[in-house]
């Protein structure tokens, strides 16, 4: 039904969603020391799909490393960001290539509940991706705060204004990104999030501890799976009492998504710490182990 796939690059962070409604999106980008396996996968999907999408959570280095050469590969037509003006003293080829698209007639800024062809709207001629955005609500006080300090401040984190990625699969899978927001603003915003039971979260800020989820959310959120990106192990939050994966030991995490169900590879031999359920029928994918299949709340 849908395949969804973290790559591990280390303390940065790279995501794709293949969709089965004929198209491909990918949050983030960073090639780090995979440049070539990594851009051979992108273009091989992208050349499978009607349309493909780049969402950029925010333009720090680690989530836009090799943006540049991404572009030049499938040539983004679609790109995805939130609204900012947010400058640096050292400008490289990545962070133009972000202006350039951010400032292009292809882009679209993110908003809570935004509704958009093809995202989240279907039509005669495609199916939406089942993409929703959860934040942010540009009235939100704290959230102008860190947007304006963005647009004023040279080389001010963008952090903050990262958007809440909401993927949903019919009758399977619900899954949530949270950039890099970090646990003092989702402390503040916490009550403006409309958010209810989720299967699986990507950790906000690569799993570090200064980006846990407070408890009040992740009491709502109720996650069957956090997957704990790869920060410094001394700086990760490893969420005792949730399931969890890490990505410093798992490597790359590979969801195949279907109905009702979860089937979950990684690309290291990797011993999960929690129960999951075996279906004997599966086997490995290319090089990503088998490792067991979680049930969707759907």
């Amino acid at each position: 039904m849908s395949l969804i796939k973290s790559f591990s690059v280390g303390n940065r962070d790279m995501f794709y969603i293949d969709h089965n409604a004929g198209s491909f999106s990918i949050i983030d980008c960073n090639l780090n020391n995979k440049e070539e396996v990594i851009l051979t996968e992108i273009k091989n999907k992208h050349h499978q799909k009607g349309i493909t999408r780049f969402i950029s959570t925010h333009y720090d280095k680690d989530h836009i490393l090799g943006l540049s050469k991404l572009n030049e590969t499938i040539s983004i037509n679609c790109f995805y960001c939130v609204k900012n003006q947010g400058f640096k003293d050292y400008e490289d080829e990545d962070f133009n290539t972000y202006k350039e698209l951010k400032d292009s007639e292809n882009s679209l800024f993110l908003t809570k509940d935004c509704i958009v062809k093809w995202l989240n709207k279907s039509d005669n001629e495609r199916h939406g991706a089942g993409i929703s955005i959860l934040w942010p609500d540009i009235e939100n006080k704290y959230f102008k705060e860190e947007l304006n300090k963005v647009n004023t401040i040279k080389n001010y984190s963008p952090n903050n204004i990262s958007p809440v990625i909401q993927y949903s699969l019919e009758a399977g899978v619900t899954v949530l990104w949270f950039g890099d927001l970090e646990t003092e603003f989702i402390e503040k915003i916490k009550n403006n999030l409309n958010i209810t039971k989720t299967d699986i979260v990507f950790a906000p800020h690569h799993g570090r501890k200064s980006g846990r989820i407070p408890k009040e959310l992740l009491d709502k959120i109720n996650p069957k799976l956090i997957i704990i990106g790869e920060g410094e192990s001394e700086n990760i939050d490893y969420y005792s009492g949730y399931n969890t994966i890490t990505q410093n030991s798992s490597g790359d995490t590979l969801l195949d998504c279907t109905l009702h169900k979860v089937h979950i590879y990684t690309s290291n031999e990797y011993s999960i710490p929690f129960p999951l359920d075996y279906d004997s029928d599966k086997k490995n994918m290319d090089d990503m182990h088998y490792i067991g299949t979680l049930e969707t709340n759907d």
